[in-house]
């Protein structure tokens, strides 16, 4: 119906307020041709305005229009009245009114008790902090406390009297007399005595502390916010104050107390994330990566996706890459400096300090040669022209000089304080390290003053040589390079003297006492002890690189050269061999112009055996076992990754019916997951769309093997079985999916359908199977009736010889006989001979509802009488037979009265062995 006929005849377009609706529009046909949701709801609140009457069901309708345009309009928004003890039931009303009497009796206890105890000002009245930003705090009990004297009134002439200045100065003088000076505290307490307060008041105490304490961390100001943290824990210890303090001691620098507050943390609850996660932080801060690793990994175990504990996961395991492979190339490194022009050095570095990036010594060298410290020499000393070194472009004018050969040491000295030292291992500008004893025959990681094993074994040195030598190494360490050079020439000595054969112990010695001289500065000496540990060990790395800087010194560049560049061949990793060549080459091309290259000696080959990087050292087995879970996650990840897109794959192909292509792809996943449940389901979905329905059932069988209850497995199965023609498999799969879900509206027009089909086929067996084949031949009338006489006698006699079967051919046949000619004796005959617990056996082959039906009015009519025992026996074992619930419910209701009637009889037969109990649980059984 249209609303026009509703609307008065004056009703017009101007009428409708400033919404300006045409009347045209306020009807059923126009609203629901109309898309756009905007103009439907102006319409709707014109029409719940009741401005041009009141139209329930086109409100409705034009709601329900709306709805499907928009269903999250704001107009179809309702308000929703409060609820009220009349929209609940008494039960919820009962239980909202106990909640609250018992918050309301708790409330009372509660201000009892604070009534009883003191009050917070009370107790911390000495230990209140200062105000934020400022060192002073005023006492809570001030003027507050002072009761003021009640002002009694005055006469009218009085006030002619009442001088008022008087009176403000007296109020004034009152004021600065009864005030308290602000008392300046510097220092706060952070502790509160709670002793005197119940436990509730401790709980909210605390809890207020601590609020005070993120209102200072928020505020940036971390050292307030450890005072309230710290007031907090001492009226009642919490996991929150304690980590939060640690985080405000993390920001503070304060690694041990915030490591303290982890570790407390961590005593309450062992698993805390936050405590575990700033504990990691506290150890990549103080060094202890590894320990730093463990809380990282205990934290992505509890959050995987935790993307804090990731990140800093990722820069702890690189700092301790570093520092392993720093350590692995680190040698000892000593730091001298040149007395002569050190106060000149300390001026221009109190102007302009040197970063932990900058080059150290103005020689163009990086700082990660000075933390590898390669051949002992992290940082060259500078050189300058006109006293036997070489001239340094970069250099600066402050920079001390080298003496020539003999120079003495005396203007060297060991710093003992170490303070000469930046923190990233890299020196002040005017501090020089040079060449120390090789790190192979020193104790690594021996400090200076900590007791040295002299006697310890060095290669195939006697034992008096090795004991020279570790003393020459300690001595070395010590700065004490004169006396170290004796030792090992006296080890050099008397291994001449010995006669021994251990070319790599001279090499060493020759190589350290090199490192001696040209820490003296006796550059010529220390190129002859070089190549006489060349000559014993070829391409050996230190000793070329302290050659090189001997060459260096006495200003041989081109013999410099090579030998950098040999040591380049050797390992490409010297920074400070690359330094030098490029150092070098600059001065080469200033003196020989551009054939400098053409007047320098022959580079040597190195063999590509003494190349050492390219030597494959082999990996550790940590190395190994860690390349191998990462591969292995790798894989798996891909894995998954490949896994999850072939089945997505899959899932499109099947929604666009293409179930060929879909099978691949499902075959694919099953390839690397061949235990993944869903996977046959649907691929077992492809092969019922393609009437494949063998594979289908296989891949149903699959799944239930995974999950046996898989609901499914078990309707795709039954399509299978449905396709297979094998209704009675099929009936029992969905009578399962049905038992699971009973809502399955598919389960159940396929179970009718499959029933029908069923019954059809039991028809056509028992048919197919009681037909027999008989020859008709033509005879005379005499004949023909002693031929019927002849057949008779024979069928009686083959019932007779089959009244006894023994296997279920025999009888099927026997019994498919008597169902066909409606022989009741003889099949009473049977079952009385055979035996029950043989009759579901027998049965196996020939369940079918006209069986059923037969054998219950054969055991009704003839046996029930004779031997009611034997019937129940029967009875007890006929439904254990297969396929018997099927057949069952196949049942027509004739025969279904027929089975009641055995029952009713069988109850009212007298036996010893049965009652009318058991008749009757057996019954359940049947009806």
């Amino acid at each position: 119906m249209s609303s026009a006929s509703f609307f008065p005849n004056y009703f017009g377009s101007s009428d409708c307020g400033a919404l300006k609706i045409p009347v045209e529009h306020l009807e059923y046909d126009y609203i629901d041709k109309c898309k756009d949701a905007k103009y439907l709801e102006k319409i709707l609140i014109l029409l719940r305005s009741g401005k041009e009457g009141i139209y329930p069901h086109l409100i409705d309708f034009c709601e329900s229009r709306l709805e499907t345009l928009n269903p999250r309009s704001r107009a179809l928004r309702k308000e929703i009245p409060v609820a009220t003890s009349s929209h609940l039931s008494a039960d919820e009303w009962s239980h909202i009114e106990d909640e609250l009497r018992i918050w309301q009796d708790e409330t009372r206890v509660m201000e009892t008790c604070l009534k009883r105890q003191l009050t917070f000002e009370d107790v911390v009245d000495q230990n209140m902090p200062p105000v934020r930003a400022s060192n002073y705090s005023v006492p809570l009990s001030g003027n507050s406390a002072r009761k003021q004297k009640r002002i009694q009134p005055r006469d009218y002439r009085e006030w002619d009297k009442f001088d008022a200045e008087k009176e403000c100065q007296k109020i004034d003088g009152d004021v600065i007399k009864n005030d308290r000076p602000a008392i300046i505290n510097a220092h706060p307490t952070t502790k509160v005595d709670p002793s005197s307060l119940a436990t509730e008041v401790r709980n909210l105490l605390a809890e207020r502390e601590k609020d005070k304490g993120n209102e200072a961390f928020r505020a940036n100001d971390y050292e307030e916010a450890v005072v309230y943290y710290s007031r907090s824990l001492s009226i009642m210890p919490t996991v929150a104050a304690y980590n939060n303090r640690a985080q405000a001691g993390i920001k503070l620098k304060q690694w041990h107390s915030a490591m303290n507050d982890c570790h407390s943390v961590l005593e309450l609850e062992p698993c805390n994330v936050k405590a575990l996660l700033r504990r990691a932080a506290v150890h990549n801060e103080m060094g202890n990566f590894e320990m730093a690793v463990e809380d990282l990994t205990a934290v992505l175990k509890q959050e995987p996706q935790n993307v804090l504990a990731i990140q800093l996961l990722s820069e702890t395991t690189k700092k301790m890459t570093d520092v392993r492979q720093g350590k692995a190339r680190k040698g000892r490194k000593i730091i001298i400096r040149e007395e002569e022009d050190f106060e000149e050095a300390k001026s221009e570095h109190t102007d302009c300090p040197v970063e932990p990036s900058q080059l150290v010594g103005g020689d163009g060298r990086s700082a990660a040669a000075a933390e590898r410290g390669d051949m002992g020499n992290a940082q060259k000393r500078p050189y300058g022209k006109g006293d036997g070194a070489p001239h340094n472009e970069s250099s600066n004018s402050h920079h001390g000089h080298w003496r020539g050969k003999g120079g003495s040491s005396d203007k060297y000295k060991v710093p003992q304080d170490g303070k000469e030292k930046v923190a990233n291992g890299t020196v002040k500008r005017g501090s020089t390290v040079l060449a120390q004893a090789d790190s192979k025959e020193t104790p690594a990681g021996t400090n200076v003053g900590e007791p040295v094993n002299l006697d310890a074994p060095c290669g195939a040195l006697p034992l008096p040589l090795a004991h020279l030598k570790n003393e020459g190494n300690l001595l070395f360490k010590n700065g004490q390079f004169g006396d170290a050079l004796e030792k090992y020439s006296q080890a050099i000595r008397g291994y001449r003297d010995a006669g021994l054969d251990s070319p790599d112990d001279l090499c060493i010695l020759y190589s350290n006492r090199a490192a001696c001289y040209l820490k003296d500065g006796n550059s010529q000496d220390c190129i002859q002890d070089c190549t006489r540990a060349l000559e014993l060990q070829p391409f050996s790395l230190k000793p070329l690189l302290r050659r090189a800087m001997a060459y260096e010194s006495l200003e041989r560049y081109r013999q410099a050269y090579v030998d950098y560049k040999t040591v380049l061949q050797i390992d490409v990793s010297v920074q400070a061999a690359h330094d030098s060549v490029n150092r070098i080459t600059r001065l080469l091309i200033e003196q020989d112009g551009a054939d400098w290259r053409e007047k320098l000696p022959d580079i040597p080959l190195v063999p590509l055996s003494a190349q050492q990087h390219r030597r494959e050292v082999p990996p550790s087995a940590e190395v190994l076992k860690a390349r191998a879970e990462k591969a292995a996650k790798d894989a798996e990840r891909k894995e998954e990754v490949r896994f999850a897109d072939l089945k997505q794959d899959g899932n499109e192909f099947v929604k666009k019916g293409q179930y060929q292509d879909a099978l691949g792809k499902y075959s694919d996943c099953l390839k690397m997951k061949p235990e993944e449940c869903a996977i046959y389901t649907n691929r077992a979905l492809c092969y019922l769309k393609l009437e494949r329905f063998t594979e289908a059932k296989e891949d149903c069988d699959a799944a239930l093997k995974l999950e046996p209850s898989n609901k499914k497995a078990f309707y795709r199965r039954a399509m299978a079985n449905k396709g297979l023609k094998d209704y009675l498999t099929c009936s029992t799969d969905l009578q399962e999916v049905l038992r699971q879900d009973p809502t399955v509206q598919e389960a159940e027009k396929e179970l009718e359908e499959v029933t029908i089909l069923l019954k059809q086929s039991l028809v056509h067996e028992s048919q197919a199977k009681s037909r027999k084949i008989i020859p008709i031949t033509e005879v005379d009338g005499d004949q023909e009736t002693s031929t019927v006489a002849n057949s008779d006698s024979c069928f009686r006699e083959e019932l007779s010889n089959k009244s006894q079967p023994n296997n279920a051919y025999e009888f099927g046949q026997a019994l498919n006989n008597a169902c066909s000619s409606g022989d009741m004796a003889s099949c009473a005959d049977m079952l009385a001979s055979t035996a029950p617990e043989m009759l579901p056996q027998f049965l196996s082959t020939q369940l079918n509802g006209q069986t059923i039906s037969f054998i219950v009015k054969v055991l009704d009519s003839h046996l029930l009488e004779k031997d009611p025992n034997l019937v129940y026996k029967h009875l007890s074992h006929l439904h254990t037979a297969d396929r018997f619930s099927v057949v069952l419910m196949l049942l027509e209701k004739d025969e279904r009265r027929h089975v009641s009637q055995l029952f009713e009889h069988l109850s009212s037969a007298e036996s010893t062995e049965f009652t009318k109990t058991d008749v009757q649980n057996l019954a359940n059984k049947y009806i």
